[in-house]
């Protein structure tokens, strides 16, 4: 038998393009992305409308959640009750929502596990207060509707909302080829600002950012961003920034009480206790999680000592865990015109009040036509008041009587419908007062909706006055500090070691050893044999240490790394490549770019440097002070910021002081001549440069000769300031002098 039927073809490719663009429609606009007028998917308004049908208002009794999720999957929603419910359990958690649409009973998840709410027939729920100012004007003809998946109920498209919750609550979503993600905000900001659009309809994004100071979370974390992040993350409608997790510090514990937003403590811990594992925190001792009902985030990290640097230790854990995280921003929503749109926060703002203007209009368009029913009803009712005794005779008498009613009176068929439907109690004189009463009433009412309506800036008024009224009522102070900038890095290698001041030791026989704390006194400790001080530095454990030999080469040896003083120590020259027969002089440490040392040798030249271009990578060492001929190397001397002057003396007595400034800073070399030695007297040792020293304008000089010396204040040692490299004057008759110490008035003396 012959089909007649025609049968139409259509390419593979066509049919492909056309089926994926239908799915990712559908996708976009009925699943992943939210609604700029209400700021909910689907999913959420469905589940929030279902919950308002079964009168689970914020007054009314909690209702089990599977009742709930029964009828969204039943009537609204139909795919899966675990989608459903867990939807359900995002709306409920503080954590997640910054202001929850859904008011939960029993085990609604935590912040460390989101997921571990308890099954929908264990929790119970209803709406929030804050939930109505999405639906409290549902029913008032605020918004159209739409026929369920079966045709058989009507459900709304969207919600009239009192607020542009989209940015209140934010939101995330995946949908096919793109993608939302909106951070939440504070209340009080996203209504000053939507007020300051009505009042000042021309305002742009940097009025706005003076209102809105970023995004706000649930919580008390900061966000780290830029003004000029911010802005650009605004008025583009995408960027990023970082939450970083709140700390203090109580002795030697560092106390985390606010995470970054959908980070996990548990997680975090197990961060931590990795790198601790594998020896990358040795600082840290112990972890725990002390959180409970009243503190939640509570995760105390104790130090090894209260010394470490506990900067230091959260930089570090800001770039190595998710005490920091990164967020980004995209704020693509369905525009009113009904498709997807990558929105600035001003246009974002701007069409959303829009919406609002289109949601009051209708609700008061609504309204007027209640009243225009009403007071036509009325109308009818006062009519027939006037002649009472007409109506009943009529409605005894007649076989219709409302026909004759109409006719009789000239009435509607609604007025004679409500005439009808008086009960005989409501024919008292008293009724009629209620209803003039009533219309009164009503007339005034319209005239008040007619002059909004006739009136743009009387609408904006009650727009302005309902969001100054929800301010009022659910306004709440911001939460997230907002930082510019953040200090986070992870540790070095040599940043791991903790970070504690150590005082190093070194012995005329060239053993070396680090004693901790800088209060040691390197002269009571013990040495091996004829062995005694040679020089000691203090700094931290975690800097390099400086070797000066008398060749004037330079070694580095971290601090860390030396022996302890506990015991004698070991030789400097196991640990490097010096020459055979070489001493070493000096021991210094210090950080790259700040520490600034004096060296000098007995010939009387001399430079400053750098501590940077005193350190080397190689065991063999690097060559720094060319020494001339017979010269000796003497112990560098750190600089301090107060020092103003260099003194310098010789052998025979003779004193020099001038500007330190006079003195060049070298990276290496022989230097300047600090002060006059005859080359001569020089060779034959007759004469040399005994020590420098350096002071403050307020330091003393103290002169040692053998067993005996001599004291001069700023006021004495000032008459021997002359210029570098200059013979100096002689001390009185001072001779073989060995040394110089600055005494100053506060601290105990210092002495190299």
């Amino acid at each position: 038998m012959k089909n007649n039927k025609k049968i139409s073809s259509l390419s593979l490719k066509n049919y492909a393009e056309e089926s994926y663009l239908n799915y990712a429609m559908y996708v976009i606009l009925d699943r992943a992305l939210p609604n700029i007028g209400d700021g909910l998917k689907p999913v959420q308004r469905r589940i929030l409308y279902a919950m308002s049908e079964l009168g689970l208002d914020a007054s009314s009794k909690y209702k089990k959640s599977a009742r709930t999720v029964g009828d969204v999957i039943g009537k609204f929603h139909p795919h899966g009750d675990t989608a459903a419910y867990e939807a359900m359990v995002l709306m409920a958690q503080n954590f997640s929502f910054k202001y929850p649409l859904v008011d939960g009973q029993g085990n609604w998840g935590s912040q460390d596990d989101p997921k571990s709410f308890a099954a929908m027939r264990y929790t119970e729920s209803k709406l929030t207060s804050f939930a109505n100012l999405l639906i409290s004007e549902l029913k008032s003809g605020t918004v159209d509707w739409q026929p369920n998946f079966d045709g058989s109920l009507l459900e709304p498209v969207i919600f009239p909302s009192k607020l542009p919750s989209i940015l209140l609550n934010g939101t995330s979503g995946i949908a096919v080829g793109m993608a939302t993600d909106i951070p939440s905000h504070n209340i009080n900001e996203i209504i000053e600002a939507v007020v300051h659009i009505i009042d000042n309809p021309k305002a742009g994004l940097k009025d706005l950012l003076k209102i809105i100071k970023g995004p706000d979370f649930s919580n008390n974390a900061s966000i780290v961003a830029t003004s000029e992040e911010l802005f650009e993350m605004y008025s583009t409608g995408r960027g990023g920034f970082k939450i970083q997790a709140n700390w203090r510090q109580e002795k030697n514990q560092i106390i985390v009480d606010a995470l970054p937003y959908q980070a996990s403590g548990s997680k975090i811990l197990e961060q931590i206790s990795e790198q601790m594992v594998k020896k990358k925190l040795p600082m840290v001792v112990d972890l725990t999680d002390e959180g409970d009902h009243l503190e939640p985030i509570r995760l105390v990290i104790t130090l090894r000592s209260n010394r470490v640097n506990a900067n230091d230790v959260m930089n570090h854990l800001y770039a190595s865990t998710d005490l920091q995280k990164s967020y980004r921003s995209n704020m693509n929503l369905i525009s009113l015109k009904g498709g997807p749109k990558v929105f600035a926060l001003d246009e974002l703002l701007k069409e959303w009040l829009k919406f609002r203007q289109q949601t009051v209009t209708r609700k008061l368009e609504h309204r007027l036509d209640q009243v225009n029913d009403r007071l036509h009803i009325l109308q009818g009712l006062l009519i027939v008041y006037l002649d009472l005794d007409k109506v009943i005779k009529i409605i005894r008498e007649s076989d219709n009587p409302k026909k004759e009613i109409i006719k009789e009176f000239k009435l509607s068929d609604l007025q004679v419908n409500a005439i009808l439907e008086i009960r005989l109690r409501q024919l008292a004189k008293l009724e009629q007062e209620k209803l003039e009463s009533e219309k009164t009433n009503l007339d005034n009412e319209k005239k008040e909706i007619e002059k909004i309506l006739n009136s743009k800036s009387r609408l904006k008024t009650t727009i302005k006055n309902e969001l100054k009224q929800i301010k009022e009522d659910f306004g709440d102070e911001r939460k997230s500090k907002i930082i510019e900038i953040s200090e986070a890095k992870i540790f070095s290698e040599e940043e791991t070691i903790t970070t504690e001041p150590v005082s190093i030791i070194l012995s005329k026989a060239g053993w070396i050893r680090s004693a901790k704390g800088h209060e040691i006194d390197p002269n009571s400790l013990t040495y091996r044999g004829d062995d005694s001080l040679q020089d000691f530095c203090r700094g931290k454990s975690n800097q390099l240490v400086v070797f000066l030999d008398s060749t004037g080469k330079s070694f580095s040896l971290q601090a860390h790394s030396l022996p302890s003083a506990r015991g004698m120590g070991e030789p400097l020259s196991g640990r490097i490549s010096a020459d055979s027969g070489v001493s070493f002089i000096s021991c210094v440490s210090g950080n790259d770019g700040d520490d600034k040392f004096m060296i000098m040798n007995t010939a009387g030249y001399g430079f400053i440097s750098e501590f940077k271009n005193m350190t080397s990578n190689k065991k063999t060492g690097r060559a720094f002070m060319k020494l001339p001929d017979n010269a000796r190397l003497l112990k560098a001397i750190p600089i301090r910021k107060d020092h103003t002057h260099i003194a310098a003396v010789s052998s025979i007595g003779k004193l020099l002081i001038f500007r330190i400034d006079e003195l060049p800073i070298l990276g290496k070399g022989k230097g300047n001549k600090i002060i006059n030695i005859p080359k001569a007297k020089f060779n034959s040792n007759e004469e040399f440069m005994a020590h420098a020293q350096l002071l403050s304008d307020e330091s003393t000089l103290r002169v040692i000769v053998g067993d005996r010396s001599v004291s001069l204040k700023p006021k004495d040692w000032a008459d021997y300031i002359l210029t570098r490299a200059k013979r100096g004057k002689k001390i009185g008759n001072l001779k073989n002098v060995d040394r110089l110490i600055e005494e100053i008035e506060v601290n105990s003396s210092t002495e190299k």
